[in-house]
Order: structure tokens, then C-alpha cells, then sequence
């Protein structure tokens, strides 16, 4: 009699959140194929060479506060992958910036946050421009598809506006988990100088400002010390300007140059939207996996951090894992 195959596993999304469930499925013997709709992976941890050098246009930074993704940092961090950038940011108003305020340690990436990301996906399968238009249960038996193809569980590590059009409407209770939750969207807007013409700051946080939220110093942030800014609009002004992103950078340039006190403008601009940037109300729960096997994980199950993507993925995996596999 022939010994049973290997499960095998589909993570649809190659973020952060899905590249750790791939690699903590992977690490406990289980068969993997990553499928990403994109040309690289890394999700809303996006990096964009940009005048010859990568620029972070989603994630601004992460911070490690579990010791499980202490040690995952750390090993970054001793191999040059990732690099401590700051304890503390600038407050500001329109009016312009205020006081620095402390806080936990924000660490960067010197090839741009998404480097992370393929760091995670390393030896694995991971299939680019792979667009997945439907997943459900099989028709016979334990499993799943996507696409037709069958697999022995599904992994979704979308925002659940992504997930959700992707579900057959015979999984009741993985569209319960991702329907009816709002999300808010961003614009960012990289700018570079030809020098710095700006004071002594990391990054600011921006309140009262109808247009801006966030802006980073990326020079600092990578530490090569480029006069390059990417700033952060409020999810007001992104859904202003949803269908036309680029008519929002102006505004958000002339907000950034405003507070910060820049009085040239920028040699280059580069704007990228989030339609999906982080949820409105983050869940308890750190991920979802019922009996259909269909799994779902992300920074929407828990506080939308870096970590919370990492961590969601990861425990997603060994669960997933756990059962596939027979484990107690």
C-alpha cells in the first residue's frame, strides 16, 4: 500500500504575514506553494527603487516586542538585513514641528522593508503574477482549491476586502470573519531633494492636518542619509483621491514642506495608494481556521503592526501544521 503524500498548502499573499506562515508550515515539514499576484513579494511592506535606491512606501518601520520576533529581528539584525533606527519621533501641527516624543525602538531596512519579507521566502515556492480568483472547499473528501487545483488547506494572507471576493459562498463561516469590516486607506508620497533642507528628525507624527498624517525621514530610516521624505496622508484625504491618486501628492508635499519648514521643492515625487492600509478596528483573535480548512491571518487579526503580520502568520502555520500533520 502506498504511504499517504505530503500535505501541501496554497498561502495566497506574499506580505509579511504570509510569508511566516509559509516559512513555520515549511519548518514543520509541510509542503508549501506561496502565490502572490505581484511581481515581488512583500505586500504593504513595499520597497521602490526610485533614483537608483530603494524607498519603504508602505510600512514605515516595525518594532519587536514578543521575544519570538525579538530573536527573528535579531538574527536580522546580525546579518544586516535590518538596522535599529529610532527611539522617538517629532510631534507636529500645521503650524509646524513640535517637541520629539519617546518610544519603543523603530528598526528600518538598508534594501527597504521588503527585503525582510524575501528573506522569509527563501527555498520556497513562491509563484509572481499569479492572480487567484476563487477558493473552496473540495467537492469529495478533506482538502481545498484554488482555481480547481487542489491543495490539503488554503491560507488567505489578504486584508478581508481581498479575501472575502475570493471565497466561495459555501464557506459560510470564513466569509462571517471577513465580511462587513472596514478598512482605511493611505496615500504615500515619496519626495526627493538634492540636499537636506530640513532640521535634525527621524519622522513625525502630524495632528490636525486634513491632508497629512506620518512623515519619515528615508535617508535616516535606511541610513545612507539620502534627503529623501515619504509622507503619510490621513485616510480622508486618500479617499479623496482613491481613483486618482496622483492629483493627492501635491497637497500632501506642500503640507510636508509646510510643517517641516522646506522651501524648495522636491526634485522628484513618487505616489503610491493603499486602498486597504490597516483596518478600522483590529480583532482579538490572532488568526481564523475552522473545519473547512481554509486558513486567514494577517495585521487585520490584532493591532496593525509589522510584528502583529508576522505573528498572525506564524502561529496560522504551526496550527495549521499541527493538524495536517497529526501532531498533538
Amino acid at each position: 500500500m502506498d504511504a499517504p503524500a505530503d500535505p501541501v498548502v496554497a498561502v495566497v499573499g506574499a506580505g509579511i504575514s504570509g510569508a511566516a506562515c509559509a516559512r513555520a508550515l515549511s519548518e514543520a515539514g509541510v509542503q508549501v506553494r506561496v502565490l502572490d499576484r505581484g511581481r515581488a513579494p512583500g505586500g504593504r511592506m513595499a520597497s521602490r527603487t526610485i533614483s537608483g535606491r530603494p524607498v519603504d512606501l508602505g510600512a514605515s518601520y516595525f518594532t519587536a516586542r514578543e521575544a519570538a520576533f525579538v530573536a527573528v529581528v535579531d538574527d536580522w539584525t546580525a546579518r544586516g538585513l535590518a538596522r535599529p533606527w529610532t527611539d522617538g519621533f517629532h510631534l507636529a501641527t500645521p503650524a509646524g514641528l513640535g517637541d520629539r516624543s519617546s518610544g519603543p525602538l523603530r528598526y528600518g531596512a538598508p534594501r527597504g522593508l521588503r527585503s525582510l519579507v524575501a528573506d522569509l521566502l527563501s527555498g520556497l515556492d513562491v509563484v509572481a503574477d499569479r492572480t487567484v480568483r476563487r477558493v473552496g472547499s473540495a467537492r469529495t473528501g478533506d482538502g481545498t482549491v484554488v482555481d480547481g487545483e487542489a491543495y490539503d488547506a488554503v491560507v488567505l494572507a489578504l486584508p478581508d476586502p481581498q479575501a472575502e471576493p475570493l471565497l466561495d459562498p459555501a464557506l459560510a463561516a470564513e466569509l462571517a470573519a471577513v465580511r462587513e469590516r472596514t478598512w482605511e486607506p493611505v496615500l504615500a508620497v515619496a519626495a526627493g531633494w538634492e540636499a537636506r533642507g530640513w532640521g535634525d528628525l527621524d519622522g513625525c507624527f502630524v495632528e490636525g492636518s486634513p491632508e497629512l498624517a506620518f512623515v519619515a525621514d528615508d535617508g535616516r530610516r535606511r541610513g545612507d542619509g539620502a534627503p529623501v521624505l515619504v509622507a503619510h496622508s490621513t485616510p480622508e484625504h486618500a479617499a479623496q483621491h482613491l481613483a486618482d491618486p496622483t492629483a493627492g501628492g501635491p497637497a500632501l508635499v506642500a503640507a510636508t514642506s509646510h510643517v517641516l519648514g522646506i522651501s524648495d521643492p522636491p526634485s522628484w515625487t513618487h505616489v503610491q495608494r493603499w486602498t486597504y492600509a490597516r483596518p478600522s478596528v483590529p480583532r482579538e483573535m490572532p488568526f481564523h481556521l475552522g473545519d473547512a480548512r481554509v486558513g486567514l491571518c494577517g495585521d487585520g487579526w490584532g493591532p496593525p503592526r509589522v510584528e502583529t503580520a508576522w505573528s498572525s502568520g506564524t502561529q496560522l502555520g504551526r496550527e495549521l501544521a499541527r493538524r495536517l500533520l497529526g501532531l498533538p
